[in-house]
């Protein structure tokens, strides 16, 4: 097992899943904080580095692409301290994340895990029930349906209706927008056959958020919601007519042509190669080939 613990965070390595816990340190982020621990499967995971500075470094993970309902959701607008993906790594340690680094690489080696996008959700995203104050409004959600509860501050045209409810089936997405500088930020979510041009001010779907210190919590509820809707990349459902055309799942695991004998002879002889090179070292090497002669 790879472990590396700093004040930021600790992640851990058991060679099939990262474990992602933030620290206690003042300078987590609100979201990192109360999202908790992640353990993200080797599948979903597309790289990682270390970013090297005087005093300070950063590990990173990159996921691929659809594989976190929450990284879809924030669409790369979570700022460092909210990121669940990164952690800071004192110069000290930077051995200690060099092997960490090197772990979880030759992990993604042996298992011949792809970086591609995917077509489901390899994260469930986070816990519920969720329930979060913030801007103009209290949003709860049980995996089914989604509450807005409107406050003082919320626009009188908007809160007039009173409380809201939208059932996930009813959905077709959901927008996610922190502030920036003068622009309000917002969590739109988007009703089936009911599109709107309006401001979240005055929009009775969305809450209108200002930039406050629980803004990024809301994208919690929007991760949520978005592990509920059906995946961005998914195939389209097969025609009612004609034969069924055979599917392609670039997650699904290999079928038995990968197994054949040839297969397993060319990978013998790609790990070859990487152990000549000195990217493998003796022992993985073993073991790897072990593998694949008990599959031959």
């Amino acid at each position: 097992m790879a472990e590396i613990i700093q004040k930021d965070g600790t992640w851990t390595f058991d060679g099939e899943t990262l474990r992602l816990t933030p620290g206690r340190d003042k300078n987590v982020g609100l979201l990192r904080r109360t999202l908790g621990e992640l353990a993200v499967p080797l599948e979903a995971l597309a790289g990682i580095s270390l970013e090297q500075g005087k005093k300070a470094g950063r590990l990173r993970l990159r996921l691929r692409d659809g594989a976190d309902p929450l990284l879809h959701a924030t669409g790369g607008r979570l700022t460092e301290p909210h990121d669940p993906y990164q952690l800071v790594v004192e110069s000290d340690r930077y051995g200690v994340a060099e092997y960490f680094t090197e772990e979880v690489r030759t992990a993604l080696l042996l298992e011949q895990t792809p970086s591609g996008p995917v077509t489901a959700y390899l994260l469930p995203g986070p816990p519920l029930p969720l329930s979060v104050s913030a801007g103009d409004s209290t949003v709860s959600f049980d995996g089914e349906r989604v509450r807005l509860e409107w406050n003082w501050k919320t626009e009188d045209a908007k809160a007039a209706a009173g409380p809201r409810t939208l059932a996930v089936a009813d959905l077709e997405g959901v927008e996610w927008q922190p502030a920036a500088g003068l622009e309000n930020g917002h969590l739109r979510f988007l009703v089936r056959h009911a599109p709107t041009k309006a401001p979240a001010k005055y929009d009775p779907n969305a809450v209108e958020l200002w930039g406050f210190k629980k803004d990024p919590l809301m994208a919690l509820v929007a991760a949520a919601v978005q592990a509920r809707l059906p995946h961005p990349s998914a195939p389209a459902a097969p025609a009612l007519e004609g034969p069924r055309a055979p599917e392609t799942d670039r997650t699904a695991p290999p079928d038995r042509a990968e197994d054949d004998h040839d297969a397993l002879l060319r990978r013998l002889r790609e790990l070859g190669e990487l152990h000549r090179s000195g990217v493998l070292t003796d022992e993985e090497f073993t073991l790897a080939k072990q593998a694949i002669l008990k599959r031959m």
